[in-house]
């Protein structure tokens, strides 16, 4: 029994900064909101913010050099299981939570802390929706896609929870505005449908380019992300088989 309630006007993006990779290390959360207006558009809302987060050990200068937090600004901060809900779990509840790759934000959003929310993962749906363009990080599509609205000094410095939260929620708002939030929350479901091949001899190539066997091969390998595709090709072909089948059904449960 949870007692998140959805709202059929919001979805919260969601960005992490962290002085680690441990389950508490969160340092800083950032937020920004995208509501649907009256004639059924989608546009970000006012509702943005950010909040230092005590990581209960000291961030290192590696990571310092990432997104140039420090431990004086987290030493009084709360810590993250106190931090996080009231933002993971507005008041006025949300359709869902959403992140650019956010398998990364889940690892630390549990759902005892988000009220089960579900999640839209802005990368895995980019590659659905424009897969023509070369690259798919969140920096790389604001400045590829240069999306309508964004102000510039308000996504600076990236590597940061809020500005990044903020560039984030642009793409969202316009897939939202291409397609709808169920199919952005299926296309999140699934590993990532890649549009080129990623790495190997076949670097580059369109998967319809590749031949069966070599397939066969990437379907069965350890990289969900490609295993689904190459699979996701092989069906496509009706070459699927057994082996096919098992290894992206393995891969999902990564």
């Amino acid at each position: 029994m949870t007692d998140f309630t959805p709202s059929p006007q919001r979805i919260r993006v969601i960005d992490l900064e962290t002085a680690g990779s441990g389950p508490h290390d969160v340092c800083e959360i950032g937020w920004q909101d995208v509501v649907r207006d009256e004639v059924g558009l989608w546009r970000l809302d006012a509702m943005r913010g950010a909040r230092f987060v005590n990581p209960g050990r000291p961030i290192s200068p590696d990571t310092m050099a990432v997104h140039h937090i420090l431990d004086e600004w987290v030493q009084d901060a709360g810590y993250w299981k106190a931090v996080a809900p009231p933002i993971l779990r507005p008041e006025a509840g949300v359709i869902a939570l959403a992140a650019h790759r956010a398998s990364f934000e889940q690892r630390y959003c549990t759902p005892a802390l988000s009220g089960g929310a579900k999640w839209i993962c802005t990368w895995k749906c980019a590659l659905r929706l424009w897969p023509d363009l070369p690259r798919f990080s969140n920096q790389m599509l604001r400045y590829l896609r240069r999306p309508e609205g964004l102000v510039h000094e308000l996504g600076l410095p990236a590597h940061r929870a809020l500005p990044d939260a903020y560039v984030t929620a642009h793409h969202l708002r316009d897939m939202l505005n291409q397609t709808t939030v169920e199919q952005l929350l299926a296309w999140s479901r699934e590993p990532g449908l890649l549009p080129r091949v990623p790495a190997g001899p076949e670097r580059g190539k369109a998967w319809s380019a590749v031949d069966a066997d070599r397939l066969q091969i990437l379907a069965s390998g350890r990289d969900i992300d490609i295993a689904f595709t190459a699979a996701t090709e092989l069906r496509r072909r009706g070459l699927t088989t057994d082996t096919a089948v098992r290894t992206s059904d393995q891969g999902r449960l990564l």
